[in-house]
C-alpha cells in the first residue's frame, strides 16, 4: 500500500482512497463530515511555526503570552526574575497553530540588563520563524531596547513589534514614537486588557510561515538528520559531542555551564553523516543558579525545536533529579524521537546500579519506550551503539499505520477491553486514524467521553502491536455529538 507516501495538507498523511474509504466510515456512525475534516486537519499538522516573544524585563512579555494562549500559565509577577519551568506553549489564532517561546522569565542584574536581555533574546530567535518584540510605550524606546533591534536585524527574522500598555487613546501617541525603532509599524496593545491584541497577532500571522523554516533531514533528500543533544549542565554533553567527533570541538570545563552558544557539528557517525546540536548548558554566575535553570530551559527548548531526535543524556552516578525529568517533559512534548543516554556508567558500582535501575522505573516511567544507552563520553564505551539506537527513534518517529490495520485493531481492542461503564453509559471508540507522523499523531472517534487511563492503555497497546519505539505518540478523541436532541 503506497498511500502512507501521499501527503496532503487536508488530509494529514491519508491518501485520496484511505481518506475517501474513511469519510463514509464516518458518514455510516453519523460523524458531522465537518467534524471529522477538522479533526485530521488538526492532527495531521507537520511541526508547528515558532514565535518568540522578547523584550526587556517588565514590559508585559508574560502578560501577552497568557492572553495569546488564552490562559494564565506564564507565570505574572510584578519583579523580574520569576522563573518557571516551561517556555514553551501551543497557541491558535484564526485557525493557524503555532508554538509560542516565552522569554520573560528572567534579568540578572550582576550580568547586566543589556548582557541578560541579550542573552535570552538570542537564545529565542534562534529557534524562532518569526519575533514578537514588546516595547513599553509608556515609557518609549531605552538602549536596552535599541540593543535587542541590533539583534533582530542580525538574525533576519520577521518581526511584529508590540507597543504594550497602550490602555486607551490616549496613549496611542506614545506608540506612535516607537516609529524611530525602525522595525516598522508599532501595534498598540494593551496585554493585560486585550486592547489590540486580535491586531497584533493578525499581522503575527501574516509574518509566520506556514511551516517551520528548518526542513528536517528526511524533508530533504540527502540532508542530515538533526540530533540535540540535553541534558543538565555538567552532565557529560560536550564530552560526548567530543568523542564522537574524534577531535576536541567543544570547550570541556569541569565548571558547569562552560558553553554558551550552541554549536551545530556535522559529524559521520557509522558511514551516515548526522548533524548534532550541542546545548552543553549556560554559563552560570555564583548565587545565580535559578537564572542558570531558567536560561538552561530557554536554551534547552531552542535546540529541540531545531531538531529531530533529542538525547537525554543523564548522570548516572548520581540521582535523577527534578530537573532531568523537566528535561525529559520538555522533550516529549516537543514530540521529537527520544533516546536516554545514562552517561558515565564505566564509574558505577553494584549497588548505584540497583539503585539507578528503581530510579528509572520509578522517576522515568513516562519514557520506558525509549531507546537506552549506558555509555562513557570520557573512555568512549559502548559510543557504538548511540547511532542504532538514534536510527529506531527515527524510524519509530516516523512510522505510519494504514487506516484499515489500525481499526481492525481498534475493534479487537474493544471488544477485548471495553471502556469501563462510567454513568450507566459505556462509551465506545468507533474508529480511528493516523493523521500524521513525526511524531505518531491518531485521532480516535468516539461515542463518549475516553477517559485519560483508558487513552493511556491504548497508547501502550498501539505501541505493542506496532512498535512506536522511541517517539511520543499524540492521540486525540472526538465524540459524536447527539445531533437532533435539545435539553
Amino acid at each position: 500500500m503506497n498511500d502512507h507516501h501521499i501527503s496532503d495538507d487536508e488530509h494529514g498523511e491519508l491518501g485520496e482512497a484511505e481518506y475517501a474509504q474513511f469519510m463514509e466510515l464516518a458518514a455510516e456512525e453519523g460523524f458531522d463530515i465537518d467534524d471529522v475534516e477538522d479533526a485530521i486537519e488538526e492532527a495531521g499538522h507537520g511541526p508547528l511555526p515558532v514565535l518568540a516573544v522578547v523584550g526587556r524585563p517588565n514590559v508585559g512579555k508574560s502578560t501577552l503570552v497568557n492572553r495569546i494562549i488564552g490562559r494564565r500559565e506564564a507565570v505574572v509577577e510584578d519583579k523580574p526574575g520569576v522563573t518557571r519551568d516551561r517556555v514553551t506553549y501551543e497557541a491558535e489564532w484564526a485557525g493557524r497553530r503555532f508554538k509560542l517561546v516565552d522569554t520573560g522569565g528572567w534579568e540578572q542584574d550582576v550580568l547586566g540588563i543589556d548582557a541578560s536581555v541579550a542573552a535570552q533574546a538570542e537564545y529565542a530567535i534562534d529557534a524562532a520563524d518569526a519575533v514578537v518584540f514588546v516595547v513599553d510605550a509608556t515609557v518609549g524606546a531605552t538602549d536596552t531596547d535599541a540593543a535587542v533591534v541590533r539583534l533582530l536585524r542580525k538574525a533576519g527574522k520577521p518581526v511584529v513589534l508590540c507597543a504594550n500598555k497602550v490602555d486607551g487613546p490616549s496613549a496611542e501617541a506614545d506608540a506612535a514614537m516607537l516609529w524611530s525603532l525602525g522595525l516598522g509599524e508599532p501595534h498598540p496593545v494593551s496585554a493585560l486588557h486585550g486592547r489590540g491584541t486580535g491586531d497584533m497577532l493578525d499581522a503575527v500571522i501574516e509574518a509566520l510561515p506556514d511551516a517551520p523554516a528548518q526542513t528536517f533531514g528526511g524533508a530533504t533528500p540527502g540532508g542530515p538528520r538533526r540530533i540535540a543533544l540535553i541534558g543538565r549542565p555538567n552532565v557529560g554533553k560536550s564530552s560526548l559531542l567530543n568523542k564522537v567527533a574524534r577531535e576536541d570541538r567543544v570547550v570541556v570545563n569541569e565548571l558547569a555551564g562552560t558553553t554558551r552558544d550552541p554549536v551545530d557539528e556535522l559529524i559521520e557517525l557509522g558511514g551516515v553523516t548526522w548533524k548534532f546540536v550541542d546545548t552543553a548548558g549556560i554559563r552560570k554566575r555564583v548565587h545565580l543558579q535559578q537564572g542558570a535553570d531558567y536560561y538552561a530551559s530557554l536554551r534547552t527548548a531552542a535546540a529541540v525545536e531545531k531538531a529531530e531526535v533529542a538525547v537525554i543524556l543523564i548522570d548516572a552516578g548520581e540521582s535523577i533529579s527534578v530537573q532531568d525529568q523537566r528535561i525529559v517533559t520538555m522533550a516529549v512534548d516537543s514530540g521529537r524521537a527520544i533516546v536516554v543516554a545514562y552517561n558515565k556508567w564505566d564509574t558505577l558500582d553494584e549497588e548505584r546500579r540497583y539503585y539507578l535501575e528503581r530510579e528509572i522505573e520509578t522517576e522515568l516511567a513516562q519514557i520506558a519506550w525509549a531507546p537506552r544507552v549506558n555509555v562513557s563520553a570520557a573512555t568512549g564505551r559502548h559510543m557504538e551503539r548511540l547511532v542504532p539506537a538514534i536510527e529506531t527513534a527515527l524510524a519509530g518517529w516516523e512510522t505510519r499505520v494504514p487506516t484499515g490495520r489500525l481499526n481492525a485493531f481498534l475493534g479487537e481492542l474493544v471488544s477485548s477491553h471495553p471502556h469501563p461503564v462510567r454513568g450507566g453509559k459505556q462509551p465506545r471508540i468507533l474508529f480511528g486514524t493516523q493523521a500524521g507522523t513525526k511524531p505518531p499523531r491518531f485521532v480516535l472517534f468516539a461515542s463518549g467521553f475516553i477517559e485519560h487511563g483508558y487513552r493511556r492503555f491504548v497508547e501502550r497497546r498501539l505501541r505493542e502491536e506496532f512498535g512506536f519505539e522511541g517517539t511520543p505518540i499524540k492521540i486525540s478523541v472526538r465524540v459524536r455529538e447527539k445531533r437532533g436532541r435539545k435539553k
